[in-house]
């Protein structure tokens, strides 16, 4: 089923759009869980709430990208799990390595809550993504919006973990540029 289908599916609130979505998008929202949390049990719960907060969202939303609107919610979702979890100590998994990584880039808190000038980072970093070779873009997205391990990255690209870690300074390099020359502080 295409996701115009599944979309309308939602529209209509035909429940049959849940098990399209799964069957459609399930094991891409739960590598995205498993990537943050490391659990398997949690993954699944918070794909689950990636169908529930799905069918509470559509309508009124329309997603352009379904894919995307999925693993938007699949990772905020397992991100908040994490931070509840977390909260008294900075524990195992990707979330903490990502997040010393970024914060060579932007400030830890606007990382975690994107607030004041939320829509302008946004914008900004919507362009320096375009900007990016596709390589460099593809792995930039896999590592910090899906917290893919560096290895996984290297196995998927075919490349070695050097290259995958290398790549990825340049990129955050470039970003901290980009962001300082549109006014961003950081």
């Amino acid at each position: 089923m295409d996701d115009q289908q599944i979309i309308n599916l939602y529209l209509n609130r035909n429940e049959q759009a849940i098990s399209e979505s799964s069957a459609k998008y399930g094991r891409y929202c739960t590598r995205i869980a498993m990537n943050v949390l490391r659990n398997s049990e949690d993954s699944e719960e918070c794909v689950n709430d990636t169908w529930m907060a799905s069918w509470n969202s559509i309508p009124p939303q329309v997603p352009r990208i379904l894919k995307a609107f999925f693993g938007k919610i699949t990772r905020n979702l397992s991100l908040k799990k994490w931070e509840a979890e977390h909260a008294a100590k900075r524990g195992g998994g990707e979330v903490p390595l990502v997040l010393d990584e970024l914060q060579e880039c932007v400030e830890d808190q606007r990382i975690a809550g994107w607030s004041a000038d939320g829509a302008v980072i946004k914008d900004v970093l919507n362009d320096f993504l375009k900007d990016l070779p596709e390589d460099a873009r593809r792995l930039f997205v896999r590592r910090y919006f899906e917290m893919e391990p560096v290895k996984d990255l290297a196995s998927d690209f075919g490349f070695s973990e050097s290259k995958v870690k290398m790549t990825l300074l340049r990129t955050r390099k470039l970003l901290a540029e980009r962001l300082i020359k549109e006014g961003i502080e950081v």
